[in-house]
């Protein structure tokens, strides 16, 4: 049984800069703010899949890069508003492709019936997240990863008579082990002074699900994730589960940890895996919603970082200070 050591998985050295900033270019899809970042590689080149909000709504781009911590260009925008089947057309935020999650190998996607499957939600009203949001499934044939199709209906909404996720289903991760497939996912109550905590699903066709009968799996706490347990993003080593997640104090957002054995049973950690920044940093306000890569023996945390001018984007932190990008 390998031991969880929170040492392992702390990235404490920061880049302190965007490597995706919002444009503040009217009609761009990331105008306002840039969010939500997955990285992996993929046909030679590092790809960083991030949600843009214009005023809108979310839209979905690819960026790549040649190194994992490079500046990462735009690629294209893979999941439009407009382009959904009403449910999503107001649009879509994708949040993660179904992957390598073992954290001692490079993160490339996975393949499940000759596709790639990526997981995203969307919210039925135009606006900063207005509305409940419902997870659905794309899939991809295309190596250049440009064409996704969207399945006509959501795979999981909200039931209102589930108290902790009556208000919308959010940002969605997702574990294969022994044929099966977990999704985790956080969800909020209906109140408008809301809590948000994860949950959990499982599924054998990526289509149908059901959920964990002891959701939420990571509850609220009483420090800093008083208000939010959000935003899960797992990785395997050996037979130990790590989650990154996020928690929220009312005030502040944070990165936090827990882990697992068995996907259904968690630990959280009362370490922080990320601190806000010092004031006048570029994550002085938050330092949230974390995608973690090891790649050559360095851990590389990608992060939306958040500051008291209310900009958005993403930055990364390492666990070794010399593998800072200049």
């Amino acid at each position: 049984m390998k031991k969880f050591d929170f040492n392992e998985y702390k990235t404490p050295f920061k880049a302190n800069k965007y490597i995706i900033a919002p444009s503040e270019h009217e009609g761009d899809y990331n105008a306002q703010g840039v969010d939500c970042p997955f990285v992996f590689y993929h046909k030679g080149c590092w790809f960083l899949m991030h949600v843009g909000f214009d005023g809108r709504s979310y839209q979905t781009a690819l960026s790549c890069s040649d190194t994992i911590n490079g500046d990462y260009r735009f690629y294209d925008l893979i999941l439009k508003r407009g382009d959904g089947n009403g449910w999503d057309s107001t649009g879509a935020a994708g949040c993660y492709i179904l992957s390598e999650q073992d954290i001692n190998r490079r993160r490339v996607l996975k393949k499940w019936k000759g596709k790639y499957w990526m997981l995203y939600h969307s919210y039925p009203f135009e606006g900063y997240e207005e509305g409940p949001a419902s997870i659905g499934l794309a899939y991809c044939e295309d190596e250049t990863l440009k064409d996704w199709k969207r399945l006509k209906e959501p795979i999981l909404t909200s039931d209102k008579n589930i108290a902790w996720e009556a208000g919308g289903l959010y940002k969605e991760a997702i574990v294969e082990k022994d044929g099966l497939f977990y999704m985790f996912y956080n969800a909020k109550t209906a109140s408008d002074d809301w809590n948000e905590q994860i949950g959990m699903a499982t599924s054998e066709d990526l289509v149908h699900w059901t959920r964990c009968k002891n959701n939420p799996l990571l509850r609220n706490g009483n420090g800093y994730d008083a208000k939010f347990v959000s935003d899960p993003f797992i990785l395997q080593n050996e037979d130990l589960y790590i989650m990154y997640y996020f928690v929220f104090n009312g005030k502040n957002a944070r990165g936090g940890i827990g882990y697992s054995y068995d996907l259904r049973n968690w630990t959280k950690c009362d370490q922080l895996t990320l601190d806000i920044g010092d004031p006048g940093a570029i994550d002085d306000v938050h330092a949230h919603k974390s995608c973690v890569i090891e790649e050559n023996g360095t851990l590389y945390h990608f992060y939306c970082a958040v500051d008291s001018n209310h900009i958005r984007g993403i930055s990364y932190a390492t666990n070794d200070r010399s593998k800072l990008s200049v």
